[in-house]
């Protein structure tokens, strides 16, 4: 038995020495020698801008909460929780969940990666840009959040459990990286080219989203710190931001796209997941339009009838109805008369307006930020005193480019000068006082960000306007009001627990009633 022992032991040593002398040819067998072992960050850049509109996050905070929170579309399924006020933790925290892996980890690796490369320094600035305009939908959806550390997992095991910062901390890097990032892009360096869905490498057309960007962060923390932000909005305006239409910052996709390279939105609306057919415009945004002749009403709705089958549509403008929010087919029953109630039972939500097809092809733009949101920014900024210029004229060029904007999704969607002019001098901007100005610039913010409607939340929570009526709903998860916040993925809850645990404890609680930093309260 010993001499067993012995001659096992012996065995193993030397197959031990063996493997040890041929560990690392082994080890080599792993590696494929036709495979890249590094990649251009310019595919990096790329790939992360396509997939801030991709389709997964599209169908959770924009479509299913933010556009019914903000009553810009209803629906009676309950998997539409927004206008209902319903918790579901797969959609509450899908950006977070999608984001951080799939679009900062990204950004943030050719940022890392090119800091050292003046010939990279305009992907460094692109991708910076496009990483704050991220991180401050994030933040703005949640309040505090994994900034400073976040997206560098792969620089080391320091970073795999990033602190949250501060909103007010998130705040102050994003405008220091826009200004940086600002000041990086030149012609010198290596041109983004065709890597650049957004403006195709117009180094111009950037410098002005930069300074677009940095006026919509500045107003958002107006009504907390005002000075800093009366500072950053003004310096970025007279650095030059949008001055047309021209300059809207899209995401341009390709026709007939495959896969990520396709508007994430009109995926989930009409796409593979057609969500569309549970989803109407609302009562709220409808009546809206018809009450101040909007001539946007035949843009944005396409009509009633079953959506599927054009020749049920009835496109006539008196003919359109939005879909109240808040209610299911079940509790709907309850407040209709007694004629709508038999249509109801008849042909169901094909009573009520659906949303024209004509905007969610594949290949139709996704708007990241407008010059009409600039225009009407700049309204507000000259009702404050910020710059000196006429609110008037901003009021003005805004909504005409609001209503003109609607062509770079079809043709047949232009609106003569006449019918513009017409419907801006009905709002009564001219005659209104400070605060009447005030309504009117929210409410047409909210009519300039439909289908942008993560914008449309976070100006309605900071603005108060439009007015909107919170829903009732006995089973509203924390109580029937319009969230301030969304909660964060309950992954974190388990796997980044003591970051997590600081956040909420500073911020107040994981609730939708936790209101933001820059949230002065309506």
């Amino acid at each position: 038995m010993k001499f067993n022992n012995k001659l096992a032991a012996l065995l193993l040593a030397g197959t031990l020495g063996l493997f040890s002398c041929e560990e690392s040819a082994l080890l080599d067998l792993n590696v494929d020698e036709n495979s890249a072992t590094s990649i251009d960050m310019a595919y990096l850049f790329s790939l992360g801008t396509l997939r801030i509109a991709g389709e997964h996050e599209n169908t959770r905070i924009p479509m299913l909460y933010a556009s019914t929170m903000i009553q810009h579309t209803a629906s009676t399924a309950g998997y539409f929780s927004g206008d209902k006020y319903f918790y579901s933790a797969a959609y509450s925290g899908a950006y977070m969940e999608t984001h951080y892996p799939n679009v900062l980890r990204l950004f943030q690796h050719v940022i890392l990666q090119t800091q050292d490369d003046p010939t990279m320094n305009n992907f460094r600035a692109a991708a910076t840009v496009m990483k704050v305009f991220d991180m401050h939908r994030m933040t703005d959806i949640y309040g505090d959040i994994p900034y400073s550390e976040a997206g560098q997992g792969l620089e080391g095991a320091e970073y795999w459990f990033p602190k949250y910062d501060t909103q007010e901390a998130v705040y102050s890097a994003m405008v220091a990286d826009l200004l940086e990032a600002r000041s990086l892009f030149s012609e010198s360096a290596r041109a983004l080219g065709v890597q650049d869905f957004v403006y195709s490498g117009d180094l111009t057309k950037w410098k002005k989203f930069t300074n677009a960007l940095l006026m919509r962060i500045a107003m958002r923390m107006s009504n907390v710190d005002p000075a800093t932000a009366q500072a950053v909005f003004t310096e970025a305006n007279s650095s030059g931001t949008f001055t047309s239409n021209d300059d809207i910052a899209f995401i341009h996709f390709e026709t007939g796209p495959q896969a990520i390279n396709r508007n994430g939105l009109s995926d989930g609306y009409w796409g593979n997941r057609k969500y569309g057919r549970d989803c109407k415009l609302s009562e709220t945004f409808m009546n809206w339009m018809i009450d101040n002749n909007d001539p946007r009403l035949m843009i944005v709705s396409g009509g009633t009838g079953n959506p599927d089958d054009a020749s049920t549509w009835d496109t006539a403008e008196d003919a359109q109805s939005g879909l109240p929010n808040g209610y299911s087919s079940t509790t709907l029953k309850e407040i209709l008369s007694d004629s709508e109630l038999a249509e109801f039972n008849e042909v169901g939500t094909w009573m009520y307006s659906f949303m024209n097809l004509k905007y969610q092809d594949w290949e139709d733009p996704y708007y990241l930020i407008s010059y009409a949101e600039i225009e009407l920014l700049k309204a507000e900024a000259a009702l404050k005193g910020w710059i000196s210029s006429d609110p008037n004229s901003h009021f003005e060029a805004g909504v005409t480019a609001a209503i003109d904007s609607w062509v770079y999704f079809d043709d047949s969607f232009a609106r003569t000068d006449d019918e513009i002019s017409a419907y801006i001098a009905g709002r009564g901007f001219s005659s209104a006082s400070d605060e009447g100005k005030l309504k009117l610039i929210g409410e047409e913010y909210w009519a300039a960000t439909f289908m942008n409607d993560i914008e449309s939340w976070a100006n309605w929570r900071r603005t108060g306007y439009p007015e909107l009526t919170p829903t009732q709903d006995a089973n509203a998860f924390e109580g029937n009001f319009i969230p301030r916040r969304m909660r964060y993925w309950e992954n974190e809850i388990g796997s980044n627990p003591e970051n997590y645990s600081s956040a909420v404890s500073r911020m107040g609680g994981d609730l939708f009633a936790t209101r933001m930093w820059w949230d002065g309260g309506n």
